[in-house]
């Protein structure tokens, strides 16, 4: 029974490669050609909006913020741009991913950046809380250490914060240059996860500095949410949010179960193979309506924040001083006008 199971197993189920393109389209039936033009017109459609989106924050946005918050607005069509050249190339993933990953580790850099910013830059930051503490008891790290101490907001534990999420945007970069160069050798394969394999190592190290990353973002997040609610910082970052968790917790979990082979061999796809293939099919529509949403969300223009001094000065400015009439003359304090 085994022996006539191996010789009915298709080619293309064994094999460690991805289809060609031209494979991939011949064997596509109807259905299968319209999703295409869908997810197609629907990459096409983020870009728009986005390149429209994008002219907007330059003509109305301070030049301080413009390019953060442009930086962030792009990771949605980023990834569906890259989903979709992945899905008509399947050959083509791991450079697509590995782009769209690059990408969005900048991206978390610039969202906490853009947090700053939004709170009129670091130093009115500090002064705004520069009697408060940051919860450093918050996720992904901390989540379930309640004991920790506040840390002291200052210049110091703001360049740690800033240091958090850039390590990731540099070293990030850095690993998907040297996997790419692995795979070049031989010695690199994203489907193959055995202890001595490189994937499994590059993996686990991204998993740690993507922690890492993610902690700073979160600790400023709950320092600041409740001065930005006029800034609309929290459908922003559920935005960030729902990004990061496609991209990263959709796309792992799709992979392992693709490995598993519980997601069946179509030919000419594999069951690895066919596991990206969803993963890019889903990404597409999810970063579609991520961009539309993102676009009504920072549309909406907000004036800059009061500086922290302006309450008490202008409570001094409208306190009026009592003031007499002498001769038809308005004095003040009681003194008439010369």
């Amino acid at each position: 029974m085994e022996s006539e199971g191996n010789e009915t197993l298709h080619p293309s189920c064994s094999a460690s490669e991805p289809p060609y393109s031209e494979e991939l389209l011949r064997s596509l039936d109807l259905p299968g050609r319209f999703l295409f033009a869908i997810l197609t017109l629907m990459t096409l459609i983020a870009n728009v909006v986005f390149i429209e989106e994008a002219l907007y924050i330059y003509r109305k946005t301070p030049s301080s913020k413009r390019s953060i918050i442009i930086w962030v607005n792009a990771a949605a069509p980023v990834i569906a741009t890259t989903s979709c050249i992945g899905m008509w190339i399947p050959r083509s993933t791991m450079f697509t991913d590995f782009t769209a990953a690059v990408f969005f580790a900048i991206v978390i850099h610039k969202f906490l950046l853009m947090m700053i910013k939004e709170c009129g830059g670091q130093k009115l930051l500090l002064r705004r809380f520069e009697n408060d503490r940051f919860k450093i008891s918050t996720g992904p790290c901390c989540c379930c250490c309640l004991c920790l101490p506040r840390v002291r907001i200052t210049r110091q534990t703001l360049f740690w914060l800033k240091l958090g999420t850039f390590q990731f945007a540099f070293l990030r970069p850095v690993l998907m240059f040297l996997s790419i160069v692995l795979w070049t050798n031989g010695i690199y394969s994203p489907y193959d996860l055995s202890l001595k394999g490189a994937a499994i190592w590059i993996s686990c190290f991204i998993g740690v500095i993507t922690i890492i990353a993610l902690w700073p973002v979160g600790i400023m997040f709950q320092q600041v949410r409740t001065l930005l609610i006029c800034k609309k910082i929290i459908p922003k970052f559920a935005l960030y949010q729902f990004i990061l968790i496609l991209n990263h917790l959709q796309a792992a979990i799709i992979n392992i179960l693709a490995m598993q082979e519980v997601i069946p061999c179509t030919p000419p796809l594999s069951s690895s193979a066919r596991g990206a293939y969803t993963t890019q099919q889903l990404l597409i529509m999810e970063m579609f309506l991520i961009t539309l949403i993102s676009r009504v969300v920072y549309r909406r223009r907000c004036d800059d924040l009061e500086p922290p001094e302006r309450t008490a000065e202008e409570a001094g400015d409208n306190k009026q001083t009592p003031k007499i009439i002498v001769n038809g003359a308005i004095s003040e304090h009681g003194l008439p006008r010369v």
